[in-house]
């Protein structure tokens, strides 16, 4: 299974599954946490092989799942984390990540996130990650919920391809990226890393999504994701917390959508004519 899922290629030259795994929820209740290493462990052995995690996830209890799911896999994972904007000082990004690796039982994370745009100066965030990449501590860097203006100031303090990801809310019914950030995105070669790409299970009741689905023989969750990986600069991280959902997501990489389908899609889910502020959850 895992030969069959497309690459994306980051600017930092890697290779990384255009599949991921969300972690968000996850760490939460303690009588779930060997259904939730079973299911990372399972994305794993199929090719889902990066994971994505915050400190913000249930404070810490995420990461500490991650680091049971990818013990004797560390080698096979690419593993994202993120820093809080309140912690994203020059010392206070160490610390954080520092605690990350702690919680997961690692040496280092693949890609670590500035979560969202906080009142720190960027500078100091940026001497934070790079500081971080001399000490070995991670190897990437990148950012989460930023704007094409956030974007723009940033490049401000980065060279090329420090950049790696922006990791963004993007759905079927959280278009707003299209008008602006993803065509800037595009233009600079930065690919899009997508959360919630199925909007946390809420537009899946959508009478299309049914009818495509039932013509398709898959799950509106499938047709869902499919649209997101539509896109060959798009990363998607769904969370699945049960093995059985985890398969449902590779087998959303088997659905081919046509220019039909697309265009029902697009009339249900209308993509936006005008610049939208960035959404979040």
């Amino acid at each position: 299974m895992s030969s069959s899922i497309r690459q994306v290629t980051l600017p930092s030259g890697d290779l990384v599954p255009a599949l991921g795994q969300g972690t968000w929820f996850m760490g939460e209740n303690a009588h779930k946490q060997k259904q939730e290493i079973t299911a990372l462990q399972l994305g794993i052995d199929n090719g889902l092989t990066l994971i994505d995690t915050a400190e913000m996830y249930a404070d810490g209890g995420a990461e500490k799942v991650v680091g049971l799911a990818i013990e004797n896999r560390r080698d096979k994972v690419f593993l994202v984390s993120k820093v809080l904007p309140y912690h994203a000082s020059l010392n206070g990004t160490i610390k954080a990540c520092e605690a990350s690796l702690r919680r997961m039982k690692t040496d280092y994370v693949d890609l670590y996130l500035l979560h969202w745009p906080g009142s720190i100066p960027l500078a100091e965030t940026v001497n934070a990650m790079e500081t971080l990449i001399k000490q070995g501590k991670i190897k990437h860097w990148g950012v989460s919920n930023f704007d094409v203006d956030d974007l723009l100031e940033l490049e401000n303090y980065v060279a090329s391809k420090q950049l790696i990801t922006n990791q963004v809310l993007y759905n079927l019914s959280r278009r707003g990226i299209e008008y602006d950030l993803l065509p800037w995105s595009e233009q600079y070669h930065l690919p899009t890393m997508a959360y919630s790409p199925i909007e946390q299970g809420r537009i899946l009741k959508h009478p299309v999504l049914a009818t495509l689905a039932q013509e398709h023989s898959v799950t509106p969750a499938q047709i869902a994701l499919a649209w997101v990986l539509r896109r060959k600069d798009i990363i998607a991280i769904p969370k699945a917390s049960s093995s059985e959902h985890v398969m449902d997501n590779i087998n959303a990489l088997k659905v081919v959508l046509s220019a039909d389908d697309l265009a029902t899609l697009d009339k249900a889910f209308p993509a936006p004519k005008r610049k939208q502020a960035l959404e979040m959850l």
